[in-house]
C-alpha cells in the first residue's frame, strides 16, 4: 500500500519535525511505500489574509532536510511550470492540484522530469475525463494510449479526493476509484474529500470525523494507495485543520485499512 501522509502546508521547520517523527513507523513498515507529504506554498487559500507556506526557496530546504534525517520519500505541489525543475531536484513525487488538474503546461512540465507525478482530480470532472490531463503526461513520456499498465510503468497516479456537491460542500462517488483505475493507479484522498469550501466565512471548513468512514470504504472497493493529511493538533493548523486527523487518529485508521485490505 502506497501510503502519502504529512500536514498541509509547511508552518515552521519545528512542527514539520514534530510531524515527520510521529510518521516514522510507517517508514519502518514493510506493508507501506511511505511517502512524506507538505506544501512549501498553497497557492489556492481562499482569501489573502489565509497563510500560503514559507515559499518555494525556504520550504525545499525543511524538506531536503527532512529526507536528509529522515530518508523519507517526499511528495509535494507544484502549481507553476517554472517551478517544477527546481522542485523535482527534491521531491520523488510531484503533485498537481486538483484546481490545475487541466493546466497543460504544468502537466506537460511535469512529464519532462523522471518523478513520479500524482494528478489529483478536479472538483469539477467525472472520472473517465482524467484519462485526458494523464494522456498529456504519457505522450510526453512516448507513450500513446492511458492504461493502468502504462501509468505503472510512468508512475502516474491519479488521485480521488471528492466532487462539487452543491455549494460549500463535497461528495465521493466511490464509483470514481473504480473508473479512474482502468487507466491509472488510484490513490483516495480521505482528508480532503470532506472540506467544505468557504464554509468559515473565508476559510475552508470541514468534518474530520467523516475521514475513516470514507477511507474504509475505498479500501473496500481497492485502491492502491491513500493519501491523508495530518497534524499533532489539527486544531492549530494554519491550513486544512478541520479535516485533519491527528497523528494517533490515522495509526488507529490504517490499521483499520490493513484489515479491511486481508478480507479483499
Amino acid at each position: 500500500m502506497k501510503l502519502l501522509a504529512g500536514p498541509c502546508v509547511i508552518e515552521s521547520e519545528e512542527n514539520i519535525f514534530k510531524i515527520a517523527k510521529g510518521l516514522e513507523k510507517y517508514q519502518k513498515d514493510e506493508t507501506i511505500d511511505f511517502y512524506f507529504k507538505a506544501s512549501f506554498d498553497k497557492a489556492n487559500r481562499t482569501s489573502l489574509e489565509s497563510f500560503r507556506g514559507l515559499g518555494i526557496d525556504e520550504g525545499l530546504r525543511i524538506l531536503q532536510k527532512v529526507k536528509d534525517d529522515f530518508g523519507y520519500k517526499i511528495v509535494t505541489d507544484v502549481h507553476e511550470s517554472t517551478q517544477v525543475p527546481v522542485v523535482a531536484e527534491v521531491v520523488d513525487i510531484l503533485q498537481i492540484p486538483a484546481f490545475l488538474c487541466r493546466q497543460t503546461d504544468l502537466l506537460v512540465a511535469c512529464a519532462k522530469t523522471d518523478r513520479e507525478i500524482n494528478i489529483k482530480k478536479g472538483q469539477f470532472l467525472d472520472a473517465n475525463a482524467m484519462q485526458y490531463p494523464l494522456l498529456k503526461v504519457l505522450q510526453t513520456r512516448g507513450c500513446s494510449e492511458a492504461s493502468y499498465e502504462n501509468s505503472v510503468k510512468h508512475g502516474v497516479y491519479l488521485c480521488e479526493r471528492g466532487n462539487t456537491f452543491g455549494y460549500g460542500n463535497l461528495v465521493v462517488d466511490m464509483r470514481n476509484l473504480v473508473l479512474m483505475r482502468k487507466f491509472a493507479p488510484v490513490i483516495f484522498d480521505a482528508t480532503h474529500s470532506v472540506q467544505m469550501p468557504t464554509a468559515q466565512n473565508g476559510k475552508t471548513g470541514g468534518d474530520s470525523s467523516m475521514v475513516p468512514y470514507l477511507a474504509s470504504a475505498a479500501a473496500a472497493i481497492g485502491v492502491d494507495g491513500f493519501f491523508f493529511e495530518t497534524h499533532f493538533d489539527p486544531s492549530c493548523a494554519l491550513s486544512d485543520g478541520p479535516n485533519m486527523l491527528r497523528l494517533e487518529q490515522l495509526e488507529s485508521l490504517i490499521e483499520k485499512i490493513k484489515k479491511i485490505q486481508a478480507i479483499n
